[in-house]
């Protein structure tokens, strides 16, 4: 379970996403901004990651908060300006941190001026850019396909009496993949960032692309139920992971290629077999497909022993030749880490994350242990919960301002905040953390710490993988290093005492007993992770 090739940033460094509505105001408008972001750089340099991911922040009307883009080489005046983006870039390389930007190509806003244009007539050049097609004869939507925020994907244009389909909000259309003067479009504005010197791409919706060209019917999920959410009363069979899918990310690898160490990552849900198809297949030497296909089967996988060892046996089993694993806890589209396992659990997590083989990627917030936010009827922004309320599919919780410390809006915004500050923040703060030796934010900075030191957890093999009475565990070596770990997980909810080797503790989840000699049986605390150096 290794692959000793020269590796590069993105495979030994992590990566830290920011939604930038969240992550710091510097205008005090209540939302977050460009200029917010750098003001908190040094943050994430004591934290010791390597990479800040950012979600959308281009000019839109944010129906979806900045998914529905309506000019892919911009920034909209709620978050800055291209300047303010030129130093954000800019403070971010002096201080040896790369920017990922969150890119958006499966659909615009409907008021991109693409989307104007193929709206205005059929005979309009840019038509053909967006998915059009006649309603059936009784006037009814075209197919069955649906919208992922709820009901049909269909939606009526008076103007050329046509429906059009959006996998997502009615306002943001599909673009045609299936058209190269789409693709030249959208490889001509990741150009334009690469140009300014962005360090990579996480491509949102990539297994969607393509949708079948004979718009035939998908068909019917026999588990779904009437109250579930309406989008799986249908299997995606011909809106996503198409086969023609992979070409395209193909030729945006291609694009990346041409500069010098960027690197292509992918929002993709799917079956570990069929994920790892989206590496690419091997071209002079290497994969020709996104470096990092986004494994978040950690997310979607029980949390408990037996199912994450296997999880992990599966995924090392079926990475192609040459490929590079990630792990993934959390992110603005799933329930924060905290609140889905518990605060004991979430340390367990940490150790796991940033000791399993492959890139991490960090959620912000995470790393003070953030929980879900409280957000009222009427708090509500998040258009996946008022198309479909009450169905558990609202992001705000996620989405709720980063805490800094203790003031009244935790160091966030001195104005109005667009979502809640979480009620625990006066305790659950980057400050408050800082001061505490054994806080969720110091296990966090020694672990990425001791990450960084030894090429055993950050670059090494991984062997051993097993779990007994809710306790995982697996060792991590290197080829070129004495060095030898073993990582113990007690994801149970009970205390446990398993076996374990000659050795003595580097870390407790709990921040205690560093240098212990340990060997034979141990006692494990529920929730509690060691990490322990082999003699």
């Amino acid at each position: 379970m290794s692959d000793q090739q020269p590796r590069l940033w993105w495979q030994n460094g992590i990566v830290y996403q920011i939604y930038p509505r969240s992550f710091q105001d510097s205008n005090a408008d209540g939302i977050g901004d460009l200029p917010g972001i750098e003001s908190r750089l040094d943050h994430l340099v004591s934290l010791g990651v390597d990479a800040i991911w950012i979600s959308p922040f281009y000019p839109s009307p944010m129906a979806d908060f900045g998914y529905d883009v309506a000019d892919y080489t911009g920034v909209d005046p709620i978050f800055g300006t291209l300047a303010d983006f030129d130093r954000l870039i800019s403070s971010a390389h002096r201080r040896g941190l790369k920017l990922i930007l969150d890119f958006v190509p499966n659909h615009t806003s409907n008021q991109h001026p693409w989307f104007l244009e193929s709206r205005s007539s059929r005979t309009n050049p840019k038509r053909d850019w967006y998915l059009w097609h006649d309603a059936k004869p009784d006037g009814s939507v075209p197919n069955n396909w649906m919208s992922n925020f709820g009901g049909p994907g269909w939606t009526w244009d008076d103007t050329t009496q046509q429906f059009y389909y959006h996998s997502f909000l009615k306002e943001q259309p599909d673009l045609n993949w299936h058209n190269p003067e789409v693709r030249a479009a959208i490889y001509a504005a990741m150009g334009f960032w690469l140009d300014k010197g962005v360090d990579g791409f996480r491509m949102d919706v990539l297994w969607l692309l393509i949708k079948d060209p004979e718009f035939r019917d998908n068909l019917p999920n026999p588990e779904w139920h009437p109250g579930a959410a309406s989008f799986w009363s249908v299997l995606p069979t011909y809106t996503a992971d198409q086969p023609e899918t992979h070409a395209i990310v193909a030729e945006m690898r291609a694009v990346l290629d041409k500069y010098d160490q960027r690197v292509l990552i992918g929002e993709i849900y799917l079956p570990l077999p069929e994920l790892v198809r989206y590496y690419g297949v091997q071209e002079n030497g290497q994969l020709d497909g996104a470096q990092m296909p986004f494994n978040f089967r950690l997310i979607q996988t029980d949390w408990n022993a037996d199912p994450i060892a296997a999880l992990i046996h599966e995924y090392e089993g079926v990475l192609p030749g040459g490929a590079w694993p990630n792990w993934v806890l959390g992110n603005h589209d799933q329930s924060r880490l905290a609140s889905r396992i518990g605060a004991d659990q979430a340390r367990a997590a940490a150790m796991l994350l940033l000791t399993l083989r492959g890139t991490p990627t960090i959620y912000y917030g995470e790393e003070i242990g953030m929980t879900n936010g409280r957000i009222s009827p009427d708090q509500v922004q998040d258009p996946a919960e008022k198309n479909q309320p009450g169905i558990g599919m609202g992001r705000d919780p996620e989405r709720t301002p980063m805490l800094w410390d203790a003031t009244p809006n935790a160091g966030f915004t001195t104005a109005t905040p667009w979502l809640p500050i979480n009620p625990d923040h006066p305790a659950t703060n980057v400050a408050s953390e800082s001061a505490d030796p054994r806080s969720m934010l110091a296990l966090y900075r020694r672990l990425i710490e001791l990450r960084r030191a030894h090429p055993a957890i950050h670059e090494g093999e991984i062997h051993d993988i097993r779990s007994k009475r809710g306790v995982l565990s697996y060792t991590r070596t290197h080829p070129n290093s004495p060095d030898r770990f073993q990582v113990l997980l007690n994801l149970a909810h009970d205390v446990q005492t398993v076996n374990c080797d000659e050795g003595h503790i580097v870390l407790t989840t709990i921040m205690d007993g560093a240098g212990s000699p340990v060997g034979g049986p141990i006692t494990i605390e529920a929730g509690e992770g060691l990490l322990i150096a082999l003699d």
